[in-house]
């Protein structure tokens, strides 16, 4: 199998989300990581200007999807994933433990029986340490729960995709005080993270371009996390990493768009069921979160 693929970024600055085009150049197959919905909160209305990028790209280029692959159930963004099967193909995945986000969020927003928790929804649900192909590239997911119970890390020769469980070095890690979320767990993920290779380049879902910066970065190494990370470098103990996320998190407010973009993508991206008056209604659950 061809070991290294071709990587290809989108950076959407208004949920500071960057979705990846991972493509084999042998055989034009590719899959399509966290793809980003346009939402506007005050209108409730979705657009398409970012996933319509990957469509783009994806024509240009002659590429063939495979994969829809989503690293966790996003709190900041509505996934575009069934727009883009709908334009592209491609089985819409996740891990295995979305399930656990599923039911969590059920009773939040009070789905009902109705409401499938065994993640029906999604085309694929990985296992860990599960091996798939893009191509002739091989990919092993990873599970590396702790931000949510559902997280996982896509592998793929030199490189490693990790969602929302790192930040670059001078920001950090993410937060675990959504529901489900563990502070403890989220260090034996990283740490999981962090015994690949050194020079293995690590792929962030977001970047916040911490203060003295000027750009944003989305691209870092084991390496350079294990030496600088400003919340988990090397020598930080699981109880010193536990006190610190743990008091940082009291001080987070909630994402601005967790309330519509967890009902949307705990079903893969789908809407709710549109009702007799032929609309779809996202809940606002009051004083719950």
């Amino acid at each position: 199998m061809n070991k290294e693929p071709e990587i290809t970024a989108f950076f959407d600055e208004a949920t500071f989300t960057i979705s990846y085009i991972i493509a084999d150049p042998d055989t034009g197959k590719a899959a399509i990581l966290d793809p980003v919905l346009d939402f506007d909160a005050a209108s409730g209305r979705t657009s398409t200007p970012n996933a319509d990028k990957l469509i783009t790209h994806i024509s240009d280029h002659g590429l063939v999807v495979e994969w829809i692959l989503e690293t966790h159930a996003h709190a900041d963004h509505l996934s575009a994933a069934q727009y883009l099967k709908g334009h592209v193909g491609g089985k819409v995945s996740v891990g295995r433990n979305i399930t656990a986000v599923q039911k969590v969020f059920a009773g939040v927003f009070n789905l009902g029986g109705g409401f499938d928790c065994t993640g029906g929804q999604f085309d694929h649900l990985f296992e860990d340490g599960e091996c798939f192909a893009v191509g002739n590239l091989e990919v092993r997911v990873l599970a590396t729960p702790g931000h949510t119970p559902g997280c996982v890390t896509y592998c793929v020769g030199d490189n490693a995709f990790v969602g929302d469980t790192l930040f670059m070095p001078d920001f950090g890690t993410a937060r675990t005080d959504f529901p489900g979320g563990d502070a403890k767990t989220l260090y034996r993920s990283i740490k999981r993270i962090l015994t690949l290779p050194k020079h293995t380049t690590l792929f962030l879902c977001h970047d916040y371009k911490a203060p003295g910066r000027d750009e944003f970065i989305w691209e870092t190494s084991v390496a350079e996390q294990c030496a600088k990370n400003v919340h988990i470098h090397d020598g930080v103990s699981e109880s010193e990493f536990v006190t610190m996320r743990e008091t940082k998190d009291k001080t987070l407010g909630k994402p601005r768009l967790v309330l519509p973009a967890i009902q949307v993508n705990i079903r893969a991206g789908v809407f709710p069921e549109v009702e007799d008056n032929g609309v779809s209604y996202l809940k606002l659950p009051l004083n719950r979160l």
